[in-house]
């Protein structure tokens, strides 16, 4: 039994794609938007309802890439969506709304053994983030120590609280990729904290101030999505000396 997740408009989920009730496996539906995202396990294999809305469809699947998941996508059409869907949706197959149940089963197994081939997103620390043994991660001039929970920017020490520190740490560790204000509150504040989305708002805010004008573009927004650490183009490495940091105070 796989795992299977749609995605849909549809008042009747059935009606999407008939096969899948006729397979044993287990179907968690969930509504067609950003938010839905944070919903879906790690291990699932998502049907994405794309007959009715195809530009909705896209744009979904460039924020699955967009926020680091590897959840193999199989695009349910119409024979009309063939025309239009192509390799830079990335996704894993398509699906005609009407395919039989063995069809369904077979691209499903396939599916579930190549997975995606994501065109976009990190995991870890990318390439232009460099973490060293001591802890410290450096993007550019901006340096992180995960150990003395201390961060220096253009060898300037900056006065973080603790969740600030906590919040800045978890973006510069996955540049570039998006993350909802639900999942910030999840990985950055745990499971059990209940201020609500609101309180990743503050805090970006709060983060931005600090960093200064001249650098709160680091901490980018995604319009009706989330936030994201855009790493800075050019790297100075020049700068005399070791900077002096200071430690990371406390949330009230």
């Amino acid at each position: 039994m796989t795992d299977l997740t749609l995605m849909t408009f549809a008042t009747d989920p059935a009606t999407v794609l008939p096969s899948l009730t006729l397979l044993s496996h287990r179907v968690r539906v969930l509504p067609m938007d950003a938010a839905s995202l944070v919903k879906m396990p790690e291990n699932t294999v998502l049907f994405l309802d794309a007959r009715d809305d195809l530009a909705t469809a896209k744009t979904l699947c460039r924020l699955i890439h967009a926020s680091g998941l590897s959840t193999p996508i199989v695009l349910v059409l119409t024979e009309g969506g063939f025309t239009v869907v192509n390799s830079q949706w990335g996704i894993a197959d398509v699906v005609v709304s009407t395919a039989s149940p063995a069809e369904v089963e077979g691209r499903l197994r396939l599916v579930s053994e190549r997975g995606n081939a994501p065109v976009t997103g990190t995991s870890g620390v990318s390439d232009d983030t460099v973490q060293n043994e001591d802890g410290q991660i450096r993007s550019g001039d901006l340096i992180v120590d995960t150990n003395g929970y201390t961060a220096s920017l253009h060898g300037r020490p900056i006065d973080l609280a603790y969740k600030e520190f906590e919040l800045l740490k978890y973006l510069v560790q996955h540049p570039g990729r998006v993350f909802t204000r639900a999942q910030l509150l999840q990985e950055v504040w745990g499971y059990d904290y209940y201020g609500g989305t609101r309180t990743v708002d503050v805090h970006i805010r709060r983060l931005r101030a600090k960093l200064g004008g001249e650098y709160e573009h680091l901490i980018g927004t995604v319009r009706n999505v989330g936030y994201r650490f855009d790493p800075p183009e050019d790297e100075h490495d020049d700068a005399p000396g070791h900077p002096h940091t200071m430690h990371a105070g406390t949330v009230n």
